[in-house]
């Protein structure tokens, strides 16, 4: 229960945080942008209607039709963003009116990238939808095939176009600047905290390294049968993971023992299991 509250509180401040970067810099530098908010500020510009307006009824209107394609838990994880961010612009709207931080351009280019990769990403962690415009290509993927990852970048330079007209060339360009700074920035934060250090070690003292960084460096360590593909010796293959700063340590710790031994280094996305999403289990070994 008490997880199910913390997830919650940070999809509720996540989607806050989304209408904040919009209302302190994306709006007042008149940027354009990909998205729901996108197609808003375009209806903005040639209706009136406020962003904040449109992006409700869009929502809910994609929150109906994705719970009909895609089913009552889809809906379930959408709901909150559905209407949290709307809601939290349109307040944001009357409670500072006139407020603005800054116009030029590239300063909000980039604060408004880092503001929305961020918090999409804090929504994404937590398993939810932002809603709006990410539920076209999920639809597509499931009638269709279409890969998710595609329609999104195609539906964002859609909606940049339809921008684009009456809009300054160079205004164009801070708009493609700000969704490539969005989508690094989610895919750093998705990542964050989960990326590791995967090594490989193929040394004749193997048995040597493995106690070493079983010792001392409290990592856990599997051994992998080879052989050469040359002289088809049998050999012991050392895997562990470990993170991204122990790597000086382990491999000047394998260069002491062995000068000879083969080492691959490899940065790995995510690591998920007992030692690192979950608390490590020591066993004594019987002697």
């Amino acid at each position: 229960m008490k997880k199910s509250w913390v997830s919650t509180s940070i999809i509720v401040l996540g989607n806050i945080l989304y209408a904040l970067t919009v209302k302190l810099f994306l709006l007042p530098a008149g940027l354009i942008t990909g998205g729901t908010t996108g197609i808003a500020i375009f209806i903005n510009r040639i209706t009136g209607m406020q962003v904040s307006f449109f992006v409700l009824l869009f929502n809910v209107l994609m929150l109906i039709i994705g719970r009909l394609i895609l089913g009552r838990k889809f809906a379930l994880t959408t709901i909150i963003s559905t209407f949290i961010y709307p809601t939290a612009l349109h307040i944001l709207d009357l409670v500072f009116p006139d407020i603005i931080l800054s116009k030029d351009p590239m300063l909000c280019t980039i604060f408004s990238g880092c503001g929305i990769g961020l918090s999409l990403a804090m929504v994404i962690r937590e398993g939810a939808s932002t809603g709006g415009m990410d539920i076209p290509p999920l639809i597509l993927q499931k009638l269709f095939g279409i890969n998710v990852s595609f329609s999104l970048y195609t539906f964002d330079c859609l909606i940049l176009l339809l921008q684009a007209s009456g809009t300054k060339p160079e205004m164009i360009l801070y708009g493609i600047l700000l969704v490539m700074i969005y989508s690094l920035v989610l895919d750093r934060f998705l990542l964050l905290g989960s990326s590791r250090t995967e090594v490989k070690v193929i040394s004749k003292k193997a048995d040597q390294i493995r106690k070493e960084i079983l010792d001392n460096l409290d990592r856990g360590v599997t051994i992998l049968h080879g052989e050469g593909g040359f002289s088809h010796t049998q050999e012991e293959i050392i895997l562990t993971i470990i993170s991204n700063r122990q790597l000086p340590v382990v491999e000047k710790m394998i260069r002491n023992i062995d000068e000879e031994a083969f080492l691959i280094v490899s940065r790995v996305s995510e690591v998920r299991g007992r030692g690192f999403t979950m608390n490590k289990q020591y066993k004594l070994q019987s002697k």
